[in-house]
Parts: structure tokens; C-alpha cells; sequence
């Protein structure tokens, strides 16, 4: 990721832009009329400033990383600003994942330790809480602003630790504020300010600053192969996430943290009726199309098709034209109830099995708008609670390799090899066992030596028995594997210990 540009425009500049945004047209002044005094552009910058400023933390985190075939801990850096009196950040969940040590440095330099109570990958956010000693005075909080008025246009600055330097601040403006970049699995249920002020490695977590003094985003991602692309999470979402993580600690112990925002399933993919990213045009003007209908999921034994055109949920209208419709739509679906039955209103071209798949009812009356010709169908549907969006890691250590757990979430191209779940291989240590054994990322494990493979658990089964079998004389075992949907053998031999000779 590589620094984005400053606004590089003069102060004088930037102040008669400021003016001229301040003065109605009809109002300007004329004639022998003295001119109003330029904007002190300065004083709006410290000034807005010195109200954050005291809220902003530098975050420090130490993480546990397997991506490289063995476990190791890694010091990084990011930032975060106060919510709270009491001592509650947020953060980025990229900063703040996998963490077994956080200290935090506040605005008066001290560092204190924080516990990460909640995490919510979809949306990369964080909620820490500070530990302070007793008899602290409350700290300063940062005020939030309505992200809906965010305008494109708008001046902003960008707070923040990069490249762990505490204390920066970039200053830009708003780009787009309805940024959509959800076309992965992460990122789908909010929509993006995107903003020229420099995002740079460590301002993940920091707040986007409007020129009153407040928080009008996080921010979270700079482009590595563009100059002045940053987005930021709007400072609404924020608020929201931040509320149901706050909500699902008070009601767990310690042993549970971090926390995560619980969501329904449905197994509805859905995709905009008019997608240029895809080039896809759908020959209706209402409802989002379901783009795919995942195997054995609510969605499908309510009788939901791919091609179907999803018109409403339960009593609300749905209508995706456009990819910046979609967050919202998620965000409906996974507010459903688990295991609370609701009603689907469906349109389909053609009739054939129609009415007998699933559970569709008898077309519903008609609705206003263009469907290409199709007939209307009513379902019911029980959502479900949503699994874990990342599965659990495990280093075999003496095998030089690190595995994860598959889940439909963050693994999709693996689940979809694999649809009972399961577990692949991270990371291959090189030189190490697992390399020499031919196996690679991505593989999924279907079976080590005896046992078969089917839960994270499955593989430490296997590992301690096989490693930690002081009485077996030869270090080997077949380890089957499933790759590019195929089967392959390899046999893995542990006989030589890299760690020792490192």
C-alpha cells in the first residue's frame, strides 16, 4: 500500500473556495462595498484539531499470523479514537484481529493495555477497551457526525499513526460518499467515503475529521497502485456496529471476547439489476436479482431459484438497480430473525415446476413495475444464525505448515470445492516437511494418515498422536488431499527437523 496524495492546494486558495461556499451568489459584495475578509483557513484546521486530537490513540497491537506455514507473533501498528469516557476505541478489525497483546499511547503520551471486546470483519471494525488506572479522569470522547450529509466536495482530514509514527494529520476532501467496493466476500453490507487526504499503513482505525470537528468516517483502506484513493467506513455504520458489539459483550464473559455481530443466513446472492462492473442488464426495473441460491441453505428450501428477482422481504419492498443498492439489502437480510419464518415475494419467468418447488404459494396480485414478462410467487423462508465468518487456524508445527478451517464466508472458492466444509492448508513453511511432501496453500485436507479430516479438531487429533508418539518409529504419514477439485496423495515425512536446525 503506498502513501496517497495530499490536497496540494494553497492556503489562500483554499480559503476562497471556503468563502465562496459561505456567501450565497446573491449576496457577494459589490461596488464600493469593502470585501469580507478571507476565511482563516488555519484556525478552522486547529481548531478542528484540537477537538480530536485528544481522542485520537495510537494502537499497538500483537498479533499471531499463520500465513506463513508456523505461527509467529508480530508487532503492528494502527490507530483508533475514543467513543467513550470509560475507555472505549474503535479500531479496524485488519488492525486488531488475532491480537493477544493490544497497548494503546493516548493524546498525553502514556500507554495503557486494552482488551479487544469485539470484532466484525465485514464491516473491518474493532471495539477496544482501555484499561486505565484506577481514579483516571474520564477522557475526552470524539463527537460523531451524520454521514448521510457528507457532500462530495467536502473538506476532511484524515488522523492518525503511519508507519507508527504517532500523531499525523493529511488534510483532502470527500471524492464519492456512496462508494460501493463490496464486489469480494468482505466489505458488503456498508457503502464507502472515499477521500484524497493520504491513508497510509497505521491510519487504519483513525478518524475521518469534517472542518466542525468531528467524525465523519474511520479509516480503513489506502490503494497501493493509485494516487489519492482512501475510503473510509461512514461514520453512521460506525455507530451502528459499534452498538451491537457494545450490546453482545454486556451479555458475555470475558472468555467470550472478542464479540461479533450476529447476523442472519439466508443463502440469497444477490447482484444489481443493472451491473456494469459485469456488464448484466435485467429487463426489470424493480427488486434485486438473486444472482445464486447456495446449496442446502434456507434460501433453497424455500424454493428461490438463480434468475429469480427478489421484490420483498416480509412486509419492505426491496429494489437493487444499481451495486450501491446492495449493502442496504444485505444489511435487511441479516437483520432477520433466526429461525423466525418470514415471506419471500418472488418473480420468475416461465411457469413449468414453479409452484412446486419449495414451498411457493399460488402467484400473489400483480405489482406496479416492469418484471420482463414475470409471474409473481410468494415463499416462506426461515433464516438461520449465521455461522463464524473466519474459521479457527492450527500450526503443525513439526510439519512445517499451518491449516484453517473452510468456511462459506471467507473461503468461498473452497467451499464451493468443498461443500461439507472443512480444512485447507495456509501456509507452507520453506524448506520444511510439508514442502518437501509437495503440499502447497490451498489444498484441503480430506485425510492424515487414519483420520479423516473434517473439523479443525480432526487435524490436532492427528498431529498429536502421529507427532507426539514417542514410541512410532518412522515419521510418516499419507495425507489426502483434495486439489483443484481432485484427489492426490502425498506422503509426508517429519523424520527431519528444520525447527532444530534453524
Amino acid at each position: 500500500m503506498k502513501r496517497l496524495g495530499n490536497l496540494s492546494l494553497a492556503p489562500l486558495t483554499l480559503a476562497a473556495l471556503l468563502l465562496a461556499a459561505a456567501v450565497p451568489a446573491g449576496c457577494q459584495p459589490s461596488g464600493t462595498v469593502e470585501a469580507s475578509r478571507p476565511i482563516d483557513f488555519q484556525k478552522i484546521i486547529a481548531s478542528a484539531k484540537q477537538k480530536v486530537y485528544p481522542c485520537l490513540v495510537f494502537v499497538k497491537p500483537i498479533r499471531e499470523t499463520f500465513e506463513g506455514g508456523e505461527r509467529q507473533r508480530i508487532e503492528v501498528f494502527g490507530s483508533g479514537v475514543i467513543i467513550s469516557p470509560d475507555g472505549y476505541v474503535v479500531s479496524n478489525n485488519h488492525v486488531c484481529e488475532k491480537a493477544v497483546e493490544v497497548n494503546c499511547v493516548l493524546g498525553d503520551r502514556v500507554q495503557v493495555p486494552a482488551t479487544v471486546i469485539g470484532l466484525d470483519p465485514e464491516t473491518d471494525l474493532a471495539l477496544l477497551k482501555l484499561h486505565l488506572p484506577p481514579g483516571s479522569e474520564p477522557l475526552p470522547v470524539a463527537q460523531f457526525a451524520d454521514s448521510d450529509k457528507v457532500e462530495a466536495g467536502q473538506f476532511v482530514m484524515a488522523l492518525g499513526s503511519p508507519f507508527g509514527f504517532t500523531r499525523s494529520i493529511s488534510l483532502g476532501i470527500i471524492s464519492n460518499t456512496r462508494r460501493y467496493i463490496g464486489f469480494t466476500t468482505q466489505y458488503r453490507y456498508n457503502l464507502w467515503l472515499q477521500t484524497d487526504a493520504a491513508i497510509n499503513p497505521g491510519n487504519s482505525g483513525g478518524p475521518l475529521v469534517d472542518t466542525e470537528g468531528k467524525v465523519v468516517g474511520v479509516n480503513t483502506l489506502g490503494l497501493g497502485m493509485a494516487d489519492g484513493i482512501g475510503f473510509a467506513i461512514p461514520s453512521n455504520v460506525v455507530s451502528d456496529v459499534m452498538g451491537r458489539l457494545r450490546a453482545a459483550s454486556a451479555g458475555a464473559s470475558k472468555e467470550q471476547w472478542p464479540v461479533k455481530v450476529h447476523r442472519a443466513y439466508t443463502g440469497l446472492q444477490i447482484q444489481a439489476l443493472n451491473d456494469f462492473k459485469s456488464n448484466t442488464f435485467t429487463d426489470a426495473n424493480r427488486g434485486v436479482l438473486i444472482q445464486s441460491v447456495d446449496q442446502g441453505s434456507p434460501a433453497e428450501a424455500a424454493g428461490a431459484r438463480d434468475g429469480d428477482i427478489l421484490l420483498a422481504v416480509g412486509a419492505k419492498e426491496v429494489n437493487g438497480l444499481y451495486v450501491e443498492d446492495l449493502p442496504a439489502l444485505r444489511v435487511l437480510l441479516a437483520d432477520l430473525s433466526p429461525d423466525t419464518e418470514t415471506t419471500l415475494l418472488l418473480a420468475r419467468k416461465g411457469t413449468g415446476d414453479a409452484n412446486s418447488a419449495g414451498n411457493l404459494k399460488p402467484p400473489a396480485p400483480s405489482l406496479a413495475g416492469k418484471l420482463g414478462g414475470r409471474k409473481v410467487l410468494t415463499a416462506s423462508i426461515t433464516p438461520v444464525t449465521r455461522g463464524k465468518f473466519e474459521g479457527e487456524d492450527f500450526d503443525c508445527r513439526q510439519w512445517n505448515m499451518t491449516v484453517k478451517e473452510i468456511t462459506k464466508f471467507s473461503n468461498p472458492r473452497l467451499y464451493f470445492i468443498q461443500p461439507t466444509g472443512g480444512v485447507f492448508v495456509q501456509g507452507v513453511r520453506g524448506p520444511g516437511n510439508a514442502a518437501d511432501a509437495g503440499l502447497r496453500p490451498n489444498d484441503v485436507v480430506i485425510k492424515i494418515d487414519r483420520w479423516d479430516i473434517k473439523t479443525i479438531q480432526d487435524v490436532k487429533q492427528a498431529y498429536a498422536a502421529l507427532v507426539g508418539d514417542t514410541k512410532r518409529v518412522d515419521k510418516k504419514a499419507l495425507v489426502t488431499i483434495k486439489r483443484d477439485g481432485f484427489l492426490d496423495f502425498k506422503p509426508l515425512n517429519w523424520e527431519r527437523d528444520y525447527l532444530q536446525e534453524d
